[in-house]
């Protein structure tokens, strides 16, 4: 049995008439950049997040650059972050001007180390960037307690952590503000593009809707240099469909994710993730850590069965940022987990079947290079 990695088409399927009556009405009123389809969005994601506000823009990548611009780094400024996550944790960084200084991360859950976090701080430091990486929220206490006490702010990269919670309160909510991606492979993922900011501060909420629409705070009468940085109309509509199955869709993820627990945890050489007692973990990503990744990779492909690397290069490693000065070994815990590494397969319309196939291809991969 073939198991593709994702299957976006069996996630569209079921919604198809929905979406035709969404670009219907789009191309009716002619509203494709801004406007009605994206304001209601942002409303019923802001409520979704539990906060007071959200924005719309382009992309997950945006969504951290502006908060940044917004919150005026720039140049000669500090942001802590983790080194495994995407790539656009750090650029939207270095797109202000600021540095990106890394922190590794905790072995069991591979978020933000808040000890780590702790000797990282410098009189420079103005920002920290937690990533809930896979779908797992940071443990943001004591990340929260420690910004507070060195006065500094909390933007949370929940591009992988949409419907999340971390004790009560949903991710993006604890922060000044949560950064959203809608990449079409993501929980709540959009035809395309898109992105989204959530926040409880309104002198934020105003400042980055100037921002994203060229600095106009009204049409022709810029009060900053802003970029276009605006949601499509298109996309403010199709994610209002998809947001109202969001929670069953996360709940189809868990149950998923304890299946492939239950069938992995006899199979030796393989280590499962964590949800930690404080999260509610959504499972963007199924992770699980092996040793000999490349040869089991291999054999699962030769099986049929969909399967990648989040990620395989760390991002103080990459070419891009050499000019930092980290060098291998400066944080082992995210380097060690790059290497062993696999993705499995998981989307909420994956069946019991499925996973089951999963679960015994794997074995029969790590029982031939035994």
């Amino acid at each position: 049995m073939k198991v593709p990695f994702l299957d976006l088409h069996a996630h569209h399927e079921p919604l198809r008439q929905q979406f035709d009556e969404v670009i219907h009405h789009v191309i009716e009123s002619g509203a494709f950049a801004g406007g009605p389809f994206v304001d209601r969005f942002e409303e019923d994601f802001a409520a979704y997040c539990e906060c007071a506000h959200a924005i719309g823009v382009g992309s997950g990548t945006e969504a951290l650059w502006l908060c940044l611009l917004a919150l005026g780094i720039g140049a000669g400024d500090e942001v802590i972050t983790v080194p495994n996550s995407f790539m656009a944790t750090a650029e939207a960084i270095s797109y202000c001007g600021a540095r990106p200084v890394f922190v590794d991360v905790d072995e069991c859950t591979y978020t933000m180390n808040p000890e780590a976090l702790a000797d990282a701080i410098t009189p420079k430091t103005k920002a920290i960037i937690p990533v809930h990486i896979f779908g797992q929220p940071a443990d943001m206490d004591p990340i929260l307690a420690l910004a507070q006490e060195h006065g500094l702010h909390v933007i949370e990269d929940a591009c992988q952590a949409h419907g999340a919670r971390y004790k009560e309160r949903r991710a993006g909510s604890m922060g000044i503000a949560g950064c959203f991606s809608f990449y079409p492979g993501k929980n709540l993922g959009a035809f395309g593009e898109a992105g989204a900011i959530v926040t409880n501060n309104p002198d934020l909420n105003e400042k980055i809707r100037v921002l994203r629409d060229h600095g106009q705070f009204r049409k022709y009468h810029h009060s900053k240099i802003g970029w276009n940085c605006r949601m499509d109309g298109i996309q403010g509509g199709i994610l209002r469909v998809k947001l109202k199955m969001l929670e069953n869709k996360n709940q189809n993820r868990r149950a998923h994710a304890a299946h492939y627990n239950r069938a992995l945890v006899q199979i030796p050489g393989v280590l499962t993730p964590l949800h930690a007692s404080y999260a509610q973990h959504v499972y963007h990503i199924y992770a699980i850590r092996v040793k000999e990744r490349e040869r089991i990779m291999e054999r699962l492909t030769q099986k049929q069965i969909g399967c990648a690397v989040h990620y395989p290069i760390p991002i103080h490693l990459q070419e891009a940022y050499r000019s930092l000065g980290y060098e291998k070994g400066s944080f082992p815990v995210a380097e060690r987990c790059a290497r062993e590494f696999i993705s499995l397969p998981m989307y909420p319309e994956l069946t019991s079947e499925q996973v089951k196939q999963v679960a015994s291809c794997l074995n029969e991969a790590i029982s031939e290079i035994d």
